[in-house]
């Protein structure tokens, strides 16, 4: 696979079968994404942009066709493969936050560094790096219930990348927020793009994305448009 291209969809199908009739949620999509770009699929709700993230992101198997990411075919990967090479090679982040209520900014931040076995002064580090990148060092020690909602996505982006990961997924981030606050969670991943490198592949159907995204790409019924 060329290596300035970091994810290569191939001829992917995912039917799901409800009721005992099958549903086609992706009807064989081919999608390349450039290292180093930020690129937004946009659609209809149903229309199967979650799914071609889920697929993306190996936490979910397609039916048919292949996915690569950083040069590795992941719908070959067993699952404890498949879960390992998630916690290095990508980030997520969702619509929710997903935060640890009872965690600070910081302790949420720090959860996959702990996970992964970084010892303590590499996490304190880290921690400290992501929550430079995102604006919020000076609210390490907050609760994620002291943080607006622009924040607490903040709090998440910063720990979907302390592992570094070359790819962010991310599932209607902004769906929680006010347009202000969406706005400068976009400019968040713009600027995570052209500062440190990374992929961010964003699904969702917020129309200010076009402002700061390198590619749009429609998804309708199950294909793109």
């Amino acid at each position: 696979m060329n290596d300035d291209i970091l994810v290569r969809v191939e001829n992917l199908h995912r039917t799901y079968k409800a009721d005992g009739v099958e549903v086609p949620a992706l009807r064989g999509i081919d999608l390349s994404v450039s290292r180093g770009s930020f690129v937004a699929i946009q659609g209809r709700s149903g229309s199967g942009k979650t799914t071609l993230l889920n697929c993306i992101g190996a936490l979910d198997y397609p039916t048919r066709g292949r996915v690569w990411v950083d040069g590795r075919d992941i719908t070959t990967l067993p699952e404890r493969e498949r879960t390992l090479f998630r916690r290095r090679h990508i980030g997520f982040v969702f619509q929710s936050f997903a935060l640890v209520p009872t965690l600070s900014a910081a302790e949420n931040v720090d959860v996959p560094l702990r996970l992964a076995g970084v010892d303590a002064a590499g996490r304190r580090q880290r921690v400290q790096a992501c929550l430079e990148m995102v604006g919020l060092a000076t609210h390490a020690g907050h609760r994620p219930c002291e943080l607006s909602g622009g924040q607490q996505q903040r709090v998440a982006i910063a720990r979907a990348i302390a592992l570094n990961p070359p790819l962010l997924l991310a599932d209607e981030p902004t769906g929680e927020l006010d347009s202000a606050s969406g706005a400068e969670i976009l400019a968040l991943f713009r600027s995570l793009v052209d500062e440190q490198n990374l992929t961010v592949i964003l699904a969702g159907h917020d129309p200010a994305v076009a402002q700061f995204a390198d590619e749009i790409h429609r998804i309708v019924d199950g294909r793109l448009a």
